[in-house]
């Protein structure tokens, strides 16, 4: 179905994981979180990992792991909020897919973000999310070929990225009668 993955950026608590994951079921193709991933691999969570071997040993297994998914069949990647802030990473993205934006207001992130789970944010306060937005949003920006507004609730975001992915890879129907495929 796709002929390239497509890495999914965007700011912590934007609805990467949840709409990507859904997605990719609905779209019937691979689906990969490079977060859960990583934990995986470690097997401790993403915040343990920072706590035990701090952000530089996580940002390395990210670039690995990213590396990694390029080896795999074409998938709907989420990254991590931090992921395209490498260079290196998004060189890797823009060499080997689409990178799509999940593009959510501050004000409704900061209304739905659960800090204990955000490794880089919980023990700073939601004045340190929105510190970090405003340094990451322009970079997130002039990163991506496809940019979903994600402000107008879950089903929204999800049927809008349904839509966006099946135009830009040519997953409808040729049958535009309205009778059906």
């Amino acid at each position: 179905m796709f002929d390239r993955s497509v890495f999914i950026i965007g700011m912590t608590g934007s609805g990467k994981s949840s709409l990507g994951k859904r997605v990719a079921g609905n779209l019937h193709i691979p689906y990969s979180d490079l977060d859960r991933r990583i934990s995986e691999v470690f097997q401790i969570p993403v915040n343990d990992i920072f706590a035990q071997y701090g952000e530089e040993a996580f940002r390395r297994a990210e670039t690995a792991m990213l590396i990694q998914t390029t080896r795999e069949p074409p998938a709907l990647i989420s990254t991590g909020g931090g992921c395209v802030m490498n260079p290196e990473n998004l060189n890797i993205m823009r060499a080997n897919g689409l990178i799509l934006l999940v593009d959510r207001p501050l004000d409704q992130i900061l209304g739905d973000i659960k800090l204990d789970r955000r490794p880089l944010l919980a023990d700073k306060g939601l004045e340190e999310v929105e510190r970090v937005y405003h340094e990451r949003i322009d970079t997130y920006r002039a990163a991506a070929d496809l940019v979903l507004d994600n402000s107008k609730g879950y089903f929204m975001g999800m049927t809008g990225m349904e839509r966006m992915l099946r135009l830009r890879f040519g997953l409808y129907s040729q049958d535009l009668s309205g009778r059906g495929a």
